[in-house]
């Protein structure tokens, strides 16, 4: 009788050693989801802000100045920071970039401890997130604008000639999109990790 209780006791104690094996399993597997998303994050957004921060195009445009006189070919440039909203969405990436950088060591830094450095890393997190996706807002504003003008206030769409460019504008917007993305993924992880241990 009293082996068959203690055969119980070390089964129950081998039980807790097993569940505390798989919780420790389970952060790690975290820890290296949440790690590989910031490392996603960072190059998203550097890659975001490197293709818009390099993009300039040059092309002759045909200016009539006079109905009776024949077109001037000028050459006409256009660069990143002639806009105001372009110069925000680099701002914005490059933000983000920096803190995707400095997050991963703060995750790292923060792994195993329980300090309220976890729930600033979220703040943060969705700080970021909030911006990038008002720098992708601005931006993709301003692109429509240029693919399509706006005959009310007399803009002429400018992509049907700087069509590199705007090219070049587009893929830095979807590549800043799926860094948004990736921060809001990394956000709703930590809400779920969260709800997690409040059980």
């Amino acid at each position: 009788m009293e082996s068959q209780s203690q055969h119980i006791g070390s089964n129950g104690g081998m039980d807790g050693v097993d569940q505390k094996e798989g919780k420790i399993a389970n952060q790690r597997k975290a820890g290296t989801c949440e790690s590989i998303l910031r490392i996603l994050a960072f190059i998203l957004t550097l890659t975001a802000a490197v293709v818009l921060g390099v993009s300039k195009q040059t092309e002759i445009v045909s200016m009539k100045i006079l109905p009776t006189l024949p077109p001037i070919d000028v050459p006409a440039t256009t660069k990143w920071h002639y806009l105001s909203a372009f110069v925000y969405f680099l701002v914005a990436n490059a933000i983000a970039c920096a803190y995707a950088a400095f997050s991963l060591v703060l995750t790292f830094a923060n792994r195993g401890t329980k300090s309220g450095l976890g729930l600033v890393i979220i703040f943060l997190d969705l700080s970021m997130m909030a911006l990038l996706f008002s720098g992708n807002g601005a931006a993709t504003a301003i692109g429509l604008m240029g693919y399509q003008g706006n005959s009310h206030v007399q803009w002429n769409k400018v992509c049907n000639v700087f069509g590199r460019f705007c090219n070049q504008v587009a893929a830095a917007i979807v590549l800043s999109q799926l860094g948004s993305l990736v921060f809001m993924y990394l956000v709703v992880l930590a809400a779920l990790g969260l709800h997690r241990r409040s059980k």
